[in-house]
């Protein structure tokens, strides 16, 4: 009877796959933990330990349904580390006559099981993921001969072609985007509610990954593990946020604080990057839970919440297949210098730095504001090198994977790609910061002061930013405002020295 190896990869855990609805002898399921995937950037240990433990479950779950799985471990003397050779070796011992994978999320995959497919003596085929409501040319073909892919535009046909938040051919409510009412600073910690979690040891998995002297960053308490590895725990992780964040997600997310580091968002990324949840099922049981509460949870908590998935999230993975692989090298500002080392501790004496930093050594984990508006915007205000920047962000997240992380770091937040995915680059000084939430409370530095001793670095470092980016900035018509005040500015010189000062020394800020 002919034989099939169909791979699964470790973002691939869509138990809702047509692959498995039903059973067949015939056809055995290949799922591997790899140093190919551990090493080529250095990742947090949770990250590690999240893609193991959640690749562990899913291939539990198929085996109790009756489906053929081999799953290989990291630590098996078969395990040769590398895909193709896996692939190779599997086909040839157990005489498979036919092989298939899903569409992978990531280019370099992509290119490698292409490699692998053209090697094969044997019938290869791929099918997509059946997870993304688009499928991979659907953005480059909807933004045909534009420079600029204008999420918006994209956001409001995902809402007509799917029926989300629409009243016929209208948005709901007569408005696409309540992005204004998004935008508080979070004054009463009262509001706050705890995450769902799901404290488990991963004692096992970290004695496996330290014998095997897998590099890792950040932190990790081997028995209070806690973000969701399985379709069953992602699906409460959801009803939680529905039932007891939602009704506060839009107002205060872009919230910045000490407080919580959780605030209202829903922890649902690294679920749904791993396919365990669906962006179509989240969005529908958001919307289904807001209809059903709308008098006591506002549309713009819950159009807020869609936006970042069915808008943002599916936007980046049309971005990513539009302009890979040339994305990946593009440095628009031409900047050159080294991530600061307390990028890898947090410990800095800019106390929003610190403090995000620090939370995502801790928990692999900062919400988008604090990816954007602090860490990102000080790296692009202090000239790191796209490709630093890109590195620690695919390595410190527990959500990062290169198809929604480079876009989101080399596009929207350095504006290494010139404009294709922001219409302008995303920098602030420190009055964003301080407005946004208490991480100016007890800092070192001073955000009323642009120069002198104690002046936030954030401050001379904007007007440093686009006083030397004049030439490829100053004709967007969204900074002309900037040029002018800076024109004004009867301390330009001094803030100007400022700024070459905390540049020259940016290990000691």
């Amino acid at each position: 009877m002919p034989k099939t190896l169909r791979l699964i990869l470790g973002d691939q855990l869509n138990s809702n796959h047509s692959w498995f609805k039903e059973t067949d002898p015939s056809v055995t399921y290949l799922m591997l933990e790899m140093r190919q995937e551990t090493d080529y950037v250095s990742h947090h240990i949770q990250k590690v330990v999240a893609f193991f433990l959640s690749m562990r479950n899913f291939a539990e779950q198929l085996k109790s349904e009756g489906h053929e799985v081999n799953y290989v471990k990291l630590d098996q003397d078969e395990n040769t580390q590398a895909l193709d050779k896996m692939i190779y070796a599997m086909v040839e011992e157990h005489q498979f006559s036919q092989f298939e994978y899903q569409l992978p999320d990531e280019y370099r995959l992509d290119q490698q099981l292409k490699t692998i497919a053209a090697n094969l003596s044997i019938p290869c085929r791929s099918v997509d993921s059946e997870h993304f409501l688009t499928e991979r040319e659907y953005v480059k073909d909807f933004f045909h001969g534009k420079k600029t892919f204008l999420m918006e535009s994209f956001y409001q046909q995902m809402r007509k072609d799917f029926s989300i938040l629409m009243d016929g051919k209208e948005p709901t409510e007569g408005k696409w985007n309540f992005d204004h009412e998004n935008r508080a600073a979070l004054k009463d910690k009262r509001l706050l509610r705890k995450a769902k979690v799901h404290p488990k040891p991963v004692s096992d998995l970290m004695e496996m990954i330290k014998k095997a002297e897998i590099k890792t960053i950040g932190k990790l308490n081997e028995d209070e593990f806690d973000w969701p590895c399985s379709r069953e725990e992602s699906l409460e992780v959801l009803d939680h946020f529905c039932s007891h964040l939602l009704i506060h997600f839009g107002d205060y997310q872009d919230a910045l604080t000490t407080w919580d580091p959780f605030l209202f968002h829903s922890r649902l990324s690294f679920a749904m990057n791993t396919k365990m949840l669906s962006p179509l099922e989240v969005v529908q049981k958001v919307e289904a839970y807001w209809k059903s509460h709308q008098d006591t949870i506002d549309i713009s908590q819950a159009e807020g919440f869609i936006r970042q998935v069915i808008g943002w999230r599916e936007y980046m993975r049309g971005i990513y297949w539009a302009k890979m692989p040339d994305f990946a090298e593009l440095n628009f500002f031409d900047h050159q210098r080294a991530l600061p080392k307390w990028f890898w501790t947090g410990k800095t004496k800019m106390k929003c730095l610190s403090h995000s930093i620090g939370q995502s050594l801790d928990l692999a984990y900062a919400h988008h504001i604090q990816r954007l508006m602090v860490i990102g915007n000080f790296a692009l205000l202090a000239g790191i090198h796209p490709d630093e920047v890109d590195s620690w962000y695919l390595g410190i997240y527990i959500d990062a994977i290169e198809w929604v992380e480079i876009t989101n770091t080399r596009g929207m937040s350095q504006f290494a790609d010139g404009g294709i995915v922001g219409t302008k680059p995303y920098v602030s000084s420190a009055n964003y910061i301080k407005k946004q939430g208490n991480y100016c409370t007890h800092c070192a530095y001073d955000p009323n002061k642009k120069i002198g001793d104690g002046a936030c670095p954030f401050n001379s470092l904007y007007w440093h930013f686009y006083d030397g980016n004049r030439e490829k900035l100053e004709k967007n018509p969204r900074i002309g405002m900037a040029y002018r005040t800076l024109e004004k500015m009867k301390d330009k010189d001094e803030i100007l020295k400022q700024a070459e000062h905390y540049l020259n020394n940016l290990n000691e800020l």
